[in-house]
């Protein structure tokens, strides 16, 4: 009769806590339809792994005496257990044997394997058309600038104490790109994989309220009414299907760890290019992004367990993650304003907030911007642009992190 109440008596005011957070992202989703694809499932997920004894996250959960005396001579012995389904409470000083339930299968199976995000990476190079940055390859330069908030943050985050890992796992939410930070945190910094991964998509749907105030502080009427030309010959078929494979190779020479992000992007983008297979494109762009993104969200949401969850630590990525997201915005816009110091055809500096990785919601938001301005400037494709070379930039700079942080480290 007792196990009929043990649901209630195992409720406590952090299970409530992560609760109304799963309720908050909710309601981000439907009421505000922001980045609803993701943050529903994340919501439904965090409200699933508080749920009293988290049946869906462990089946069984067994102290084991043995394993704990090792791990207390022996701290750094935690990852070790942890890689073979033990948990550790530091709390108690106990650790014990699990049976992973679901949400732990597809954890352990889909994201800490990396499966999850470079399937995404193929759903998205099937999505995007890098005609609009063949047509302008002046944009490349803004991808690389905006990912400035990614290092910018780094270097507040080690300022604040964390480690150069955890320090670089934050930074990459500047990268405005959702798997590319679950990648680099799933390496780096697995015990804050939920704040930064949260942080990701929640920054990501909030770039039309985020961007805007940015460029406009940053930019005067004048600048804003700048017009661009755009041109308008054909990019050859030979050209779209050569792209992804050189794009791969220089990546791989350059930043060798980089080649799952970009080479699972770049066969997405061939497998839409070549022409030849039609129904795979098609595929990738819908059921495979489908299916992956609702996986993916509740898998992300089972990571918000309360006891990992509320820290002033999850404060902190939260509020760096931000920082991130205006540093890109920042370093993108003065990359054109100072470009421009050079050049007799000016570019609109609102272009250069484009260069960040939100594809293609970025975009949007600076064409948007410069219709206010004036309703016949159209800097639509010059945007996109920048915005397809910000999705690359992210990638190679999440590339760069993770070969150069660990010769740091040693």
């Amino acid at each position: 009769m007792n196990d009929l109440f043990v649901g209630f008596t195992s409720l406590n005011y952090k299970t409530i806590i992560m609760f109304v957070i799963g309720f908050i992202l909710i309601y981000l989703a439907i009421k505000k339809n922001y980045e609803p694809t993701l943050l529903l499932p994340i919501g439904f997920g965090t409200i699933l792994v508080n749920m009293p004894l988290s049946v869906v996250k462990h089946v069984s959960k067994v102290f084991d005496p043995f394993v704990t005396n090792i791990i207390k001579n022996n701290p750094d012995s935690v990852e070790f257990f942890e890689k073979l389904n033990y948990v550790y409470d530091s709390a108690t000083g106990q650790a014990y044997k699990v049976e992973p339930g679901v949400l732990e299968i597809l954890l352990n199976g889909g994201i800490l394997t990396e499966l999850f995000p470079v399937l995404i990476f193929v759903a998205i190079g099937a999505m995007i058309d890098f005609t609009p940055l063949f047509k302008n390859p002046v944009m490349v330069f803004f991808g690389a600038a905006a990912q400035f908030g990614i290092f910018a943050t780094l270097i507040v985050a080690v300022l604040l104490g964390f480690d150069l890992k955890t320090a670089s796992a934050i930074g990459i939410i500047g990268a405005a790109d959702g798997p590319t930070a679950i990648y680099v945190a799933g390496q780096f910094a697995r015990d804050y994989f939920g704040p930064i991964s949260v942080a990701a998509y929640s920054y990501m749907s909030l770039v039309p309220i985020i961007q805007p105030p940015i460029i406009k502080l940053l930019t005067t009427k004048k600048e804003r009414l700048i017009r661009m030309e755009y041109k308008e010959e054909k990019v050859s078929k030979t050209v779209k299907i050569l792209f992804p494979i050189a794009v791969t190779i220089v990546a791989g020479i350059i930043a060798p760890i980089s080649v799952p992000l970009v080479g699972f992007l770049m066969f997405g983008n061939l497998i839409r290019e070549c022409g030849v297979l039609e129904r795979l494109s098609s595929s990738a762009q819908n059921e495979l992004a489908n299916l992956v993104t609702i996986l993916l969200g509740i898998t992300i949401g089972s990571t918000m367990e309360a006891d990992k969850f509320l820290q002033p630590q999850t404060i902190l990525i939260l509020i760096m993650g931000l920082v991130a997201f205006v540093f890109d915005t920042a370093g993108g816009v003065l990359f054109a304003k100072v470009l421009n110091l050079f050049l007799k055809k000016k570019i609109n500096p609102m272009i250069g907030a484009a260069g960040i990785s939100a594809f293609p919601m970025s975009a949007r938001v600076v064409h948007k911007l410069a219709l206010k301005e004036d309703p016949t400037n159209f800097i639509l494709m010059q945007s996109v642009s920048a915005n397809v070379s910000g999705q690359l930039g992210s990638i190679i700079a999440g590339g760069l992190v993770l070969a150069l942080v660990p010769l740091l480290v040693r």
